[in-house]
């Protein structure tokens, strides 16, 4: 049983304890199929998940658009949810402006699913600053890369929320007016990848078919001259998020109120109407 304490005002509780397991109704970005499906089959709660598509944070009205509509389709679900829990984080401002509809929308306090990643804005706020110049690298992303698109024609599987997106409409400029190969040897002549990036980092949270994503991702970071490194993931965010164990790194949105950025450590703030 999920104790009381841990979940927000509004949702069933007797006695202290919760009577019976939510319906959470969980919506994320595929670069994080894999873990987010493992913990919510091992949430003592009925999480149903919903997946976007990768890269829709590179036109951020376009995602903003998507997770308003799964979030109002969630909250007029029949039979009901208890919550909508969104996997996602502010993700270069596309979610700031989001509401919660009929139901509390729970969201990580998380700058992107890096922080998601790593198990804690800490160890982000960390990261960033010890090594900025960062290409970020996991198993999902890596896999999704759907031939066609031009990040995968690029060779480019990282997940940084909207740092390339200015890259990546130059190199579509360059296709349009020179060819494919022709951009593909200018943005390598002109150094566009190392002039913002130093490391490469892959980070593995040790489920299946992580192998051949690092091989990947080691050699686009040969290839661009970065230094690669793996850093072990972890869980714990994703884990509490699908528990309902929403203390601290958590903003629970009651009906009424959308998501802003915060402008602090604490990322994210509620709003009313």
């Amino acid at each position: 049983m999920v104790e009381a304490a841990t979940l927000p005002a509004g949702l069933p509780a007797a006695d202290g304890e919760r009577e019976r397991p939510l319906r959470l109704h969980a919506i994320g970005c595929e670069v994080l199929a894999r873990p987010l499906s493992v913990c919510a089959a091992r949430s003592p709660h009925v999480v149903d998940v919903s997946f976007l598509r990768r890269g829709l944070h590179d036109t951020p009205a376009t995602l903003r658009g998507q997770l308003q509509a799964e979030i109002d389709a969630g909250g007029a679900a029949d039979p009901p949810y208890d919550a909508t829990v969104l996997v996602y984080g502010l993700c270069g401002g596309a979610t700031a402006g989001i509401a919660a509809a009929g139901i509390p929308l729970v969201v990580p306090r998380a700058h992107d699913c890096i922080t998601i990643f790593l198990g804690s804005r800490e160890r982000y706020e960390r990261e960033s600053a010890a090594h900025p110049g960062t290409y970020w690298y996991a198993g999902d992303d890596a896999d999704r890369s759907a031939a066609g698109r031009d990040d995968a024609a690029l060779g480019l599987l990282g997940i940084g929320a909207s740092s390339d997106a200015e890259l990546r409409a130059v190199h579509a400029a360059y296709v349009e007016r020179f060819g494919r190969d022709n951009a593909d040897y200018l943005m390598e002549a002109m150094g566009a990848w190392r002039a913002r990036y130093e490391r490469a980092a892959f980070v593995d949270l040790g489920l299946d078919g992580s192998a051949e994503a690092e091989r990947r991702a080691r050699e686009e970071a040969a290839s661009r001259g970065w230094r690669f490194e793996r850093l072990a993931g972890e869980l714990v965010l994703l884990r509490r998020l699908l528990a309902a164990d929403w203390a601290d790194d958590f903003l629970v949105l009651q009906p009424g109120q959308r998501l802003a950025m915060a402008y602090d450590a604490d990322v994210v703030r509620a709003v009313n109407g």
